[in-house]
């Protein structure tokens, strides 16, 4: 016979887990359907709802926000220097960003720069050459942050050129997140850190600070040489952006900065690896001088530690302001009701919008959510297109013919509240211009979707992308 005591003792205390939980949410939720659905699920449903809250429910990274109060310190005289020696673009100025360029930076909490040389990188052959080229060519510090690192070839040959660099006395910092890198071997590790490297996991910072939380991922993928080259994109380190003889390569995009934006992408590594490994190593704040940098740049990082939803609000200005066109390409399309409305008032107020996704997912789930879109997509002139050409992976926007964004954020919501991003921001009209051209090809391998596409679909395909769209705060 069981012992109704421990079972009533039992159900007591995950009710009071549960309402520890609920106190949490009403504290510090950000959406009101998001809160609601929580709290119906774990007063409901407590053995299910209290496990899967640890995991997913928490939406304010509060380790991290303390961490950044005390960084900010050390951090505020390398930014007040970072914006008295660049050449910072005033507000209102040529570029005709007007107010649009003060909320930029305001978000970003970064100077718009000039002075700066961009080059496009459209897919993962063009982008490790370049990375490879410059760690050869580091003579102070490497500083690399990436989701994804495998052991693969690329992986090898990134391990092989720090472990040579670093026989050259120059350091070099790896900062890893530990789900998205959860099978690199711990011998690829201990290879870096015997051959010199500081290596630093984002989801440990150390003991004191380790969580059971799949959320507030590291999702950024950088690099920085001496502080002047920099990279920034979608691309992971990893084979899947290489062609093989069996399987198409990941279409994805990154860029290679040349100038003072190299510094803002290096004060958002400084942020992060200060929370990973309680360290701030000295590095190069001179901002350098380019032969060719005429373009004008900003490093927009956010993520769920900022004082206001940067990457909501990074989107929902590109919308609003967009006059002629806005294109968007993200493998993730789960769009909030905001973001959603947003985009529906500037196709109705003519703009050309498009928004470009993969044909095949790598998550089932959120591909099938996409479908539930179309038809209030349809109904306002919104093209969804779906890239045929492989998997598509890229991160970039593009608005009239005023400025691109090249980055990690994808249009969902673990970008928009969960996620730590960033992205590099030009007004350059060659850089505009190649973006351009490089969207152009990716619709022109691309079908546009129509409202029978889900409509015209069985009532069982239908209940299950919109079954699959309930679950976009997880997605």
């Amino acid at each position: 016979m069981p012992d109704f005591s421990l079972v009533a003792i039992a159900l007591i205390g995950l009710y009071a887990v549960a309402l520890v939980c609920v106190y949490r949410i009403l504290l510090s939720y950000r959406t009101a359907q998001g809160a609601i659905a929580w709290v119906i699920s774990l007063l409901g449903l407590p053995w299910l709802a209290v496990p899967l809250f640890l995991l997913f429910g928490r939406n304010r990274f509060s380790g991290y926000v303390r961490a950044r109060r005390l960084n900010d310190r050390a951090l505020e005289p390398l930014l007040n220097r970072y914006e008295e020696q660049a050449e910072t673009v005033p507000g209102g100025d040529s570029s005709g960003l007007g107010d649009e360029f003060q909320v930029l930076c305001t978000l970003s909490r970064q100077p718009f720069t000039d002075g700066n040389h961009c080059s496009l990188l459209r897919n993962g052959e063009a982008t490790f050459e370049a990375l490879f080229d410059a760690m050869e060519a580091a003579t102070d510090y490497i500083l690399l942050e990436f989701y994804i690192v495998r052991s693969d070839r690329v992986g090898t040959r990134i391990l092989n050129i720090l472990k040579r660099k670093l026989g050259q006395g120059v350091r070099v910092y790896f900062l890893y997140d530990d789900i998205g890198s959860a099978f690199l071997p711990g011998r690829y590790l201990k290879q870096l850190r015997e051959a010199g490297a500081r290596v630093a996991s984002f989801g440990d910072g150390n003991v004191r600070r380790r969580r059971l939380q799949i959320n507030f991922r590291n999702h950024r993928k950088l690099l920085i040489c001496d502080g002047s080259t920099s990279f920034v994109g979608g691309i992971n380190l990893g084979d899947e952006y290489l062609a093989t003889e069996t399987e198409e390569p990941w279409r994805d995009t990154h860029c290679r900065i040349i100038g003072p934006a190299s510094l803002g992408l290096q004060l958002a590594w400084l942020e992060d690896w200060h929370w990973a490994a309680s360290d701030v190593p000295e590095l190069n704040w001179t901002p350098p001088k380019v032969a060719r940098g005429d373009q004008q740049m900003l490093i927009l990082p956010s993520g769920p530690a900022d004082r206001w939803e940067t990457c909501t609000l990074f989107f929902l200005n590109c919308i609003n302001s967009a006059r002629d066109r806005l294109w968007i390409a993200s493998p993730y399309f789960v769009p909030d009701f905001q973001i959603m409305n947003a985009l529906q008032l500037a196709a109705m107020r003519g703009v050309d919008v498009r928004i470009l996704i993969p044909e095949k997912s790598d998550h089932i789930l959120i591909g099938l959510a996409a479908y539930s879109y179309l038809v209030a997509a349809n109904e306002c002139g919104i093209r969804i297109c779906q890239y045929q050409g492989g998997f598509m992976h890229q991160k970039v926007v593009l608005v009239d013919q005023r400025y691109a964004a090249v980055g990690t954020a994808n249009l969902d919501n673990r970008s928009m509240r969960l996620n730590f991003e960033i992205t590099a921001l030009s007004t350059a009209p060659r850089f505009v211009a190649e973006v351009e051209t490089m969207l152009e090809e990716d619709l022109a391998l691309s079908r546009a979707l129509e409202r029978t596409d889900y409509e015209g679909r069985s009532a069982l395909f239908r209940l299950a992308c919109r079954s699959a769209r309930l679950m976009a705060p997880l997605l």
